[in-house]
């Protein structure tokens, strides 16, 4: 950090990209993503329409463009003559309590904290003048529905936990007049002060631009708008970017890699991060059910499967515009929370082994990584054999210093063998969670492991190996 505050960083690509990602991020490797706004009012969106986005947050624009299964719903249930902006008042967040929540994300064991800022709606979760000014109406937390900075307020709680905060924050907007009218100075006249202004209030550890697509970085004026960032926000040491800066940046400029209900990528040449729901929407989405919700057990393996291979998991919670969050997906974090009380030495702070997974004998299904948007991801098809002579994943590998870590989809029993592994005279096999050694001895050009007959722990730590 000392060497990037004494870098001045110009507004352009090459300047900007040469800037290294704070290494709190990589280090991290799970997050929590929120997505709540005048949108958790209606939370609705069909978990399995063709053609039509799932994401509940999308509401105003599946309205707008005549998405049959909203427009039948908002004709139902508020009839056609209610607008959007009808929503904010109702948005009234009576039961936001910001500490229960950030307790809640400190015992889920994640390490930091994205909430929308304000979605492509506009709406926004601070007091921005800008946002009211340009829509012509109170359009801000604090002049309309709760009455309340929501970004202040939980960015303050979650830091009293000792966890990272940051937002979400949308380049555009899909209805602002000014965006309509005029795009460029939309971009100069409200994105650009009203970004500025959220991140000199809350100096946020990491941003999530989005909303990109519309423009290239150039129309945006991201370089410039970056180098501000880096040179002179109160946040220019520790903050954390992602590559969203127009349509021209993805997987290319910025920094962190992102990737969107998807296998992520293939290695950690780059941070990288993977961002889903745990249905099928980030937004609230009172139309699914429990079959659209990841298990426990696939969200552990997720993470296991991402961190693996060099990347986060930013696993996402939909609120209800009540404030409260879904005891659903409250019940999965704190799932999640107890197992890496266990088995988070083999998460935090580790980096990629040589290989990130080991697999029975048997033909490897192929995951299909490296895309950034929406393809599928069934864990569970490369950890339970689905069909007869199936390879299945054996165990998941992580590293920190010199030692390797061995993740399992499930307790192990008897002998396991581990190959492609160096161990010395010094070295150990120790079940994490506890202080119990395991016998091993060396195998070929590995390392044969002894678990007791009752069933072993579903990670270990094996010292001075490579």
């Amino acid at each position: 950090m000392s060497l990037a505050a004494q870098t001045h960083y110009e507004p352009n690509w090459a300047s900007v990209d040469s800037r290294p990602t704070p290494a709190w991020f990589q280090e991290a490797k799970f997050g929590i993503f929120i997505h709540w706004g005048v949108y958790s009012v209606p939370s609705f969106a069909p978990p399995h329409a063709q053609g039509q986005t799932p994401y509940a947050e999308w509401y105003w624009n599946s309205l707008t463009s005549k998405a049959a299964a909203t427009v039948d719903f908002h004709n139902r249930t508020y009839g056609p003559d209610f607008e959007y902006a009808r929503f904010a008042p109702m948005f009234k967040a009576e039961l936001f309590d910001p500490d229960r929540w950030a307790d809640v994300f400190s015992k889920s064991g994640a390490k930091y904290i994205v909430l929308t800022s304000k979605h492509h709606d506009g709406f926004a979760l601070w007091p921005s003048a800008e946002a009211d000014r340009d829509w012509g109406r109170p359009w801000n937390a604090v002049t309309a529905g709760p009455h309340r900075d929501l970004l202040g307020d939980l960015t303050g709680a979650v830091r009293r936990k000792g966890l990272k905060m940051g937002f979400y924050y949308s380049l555009y907007e899909w209805y602002n007049p000014l965006w309509v009218t005029d795009q460029q100075k939309y971009v100069l006249g409200h994105m650009h002060p009203q970004f500025k202004d959220a991140v000199t209030r809350y100096q946020p550890s990491i941003i999530f631009s989005d909303g990109e697509w519309e423009l290239n970085s150039d129309e945006w004026h991201a370089p410039e708008l970056l180098a501000w960032l880096f040179n002179e926000s109160p946040c220019k040491d520790e903050v954390v970017i992602d590559d969203r800066w127009g349509k021209d940046t993805r997987h290319k400029h910025g920094g962190y890699f992102t990737t969107e209900y998807t296998a992520g990528l293939d290695s950690g040449t780059h941070p990288w991060e993977e961002s889903r729901g745990m249905g099928l929407s980030y937004g609230y989405n009172r139309n699914e059910s429990l079959d659209d919700y990841r298990t426990p057990r696939e969200l552990i393996l997720m993470l296991v499967d991402l961190v693996s291979r060099g990347g986060n998991l930013l696993l996402d919670i939909g609120p209800a515009a009540d404030g409260s969050i879904p005891v659903v997906m409250e019940e999965r974090l704190t799932q999640m929370g107890e197992w890496l009380k266990t088995n988070g030495d083999a998460i935090y702070g580790t980096k990629p082994w040589k290989k990130s997974r080991q697999f029975s004998a048997g033909e490897v299904p192929k995951m299909d990584v490296n895309k950034e948007f929406n393809t599928p991801y069934e864990i569970t098809d490369y950890v339970d054999r689905k069909k007869p002579g199936q390879a299945v994943i054996e165990a998941f590998f992580t590293s920190k210093g010199r030692d390797v870590y061995a993740i399992f989809p499930e307790p192990r029993r008897g002998d396991w063998v581990m190959q492609d592994v160096a161990v010395t005279g010094s070295t150990h096999v120790i079940a994490l969670g506890s202080s119990e050694e395991l016998r091993w001895e060396r195998s070929g050009n590995g390392i044969r492991v002894h678990f007791p007959p009752a069933g072993g722990p579903v990670a270990l730590r094996i010292t001075d190996a490579n």
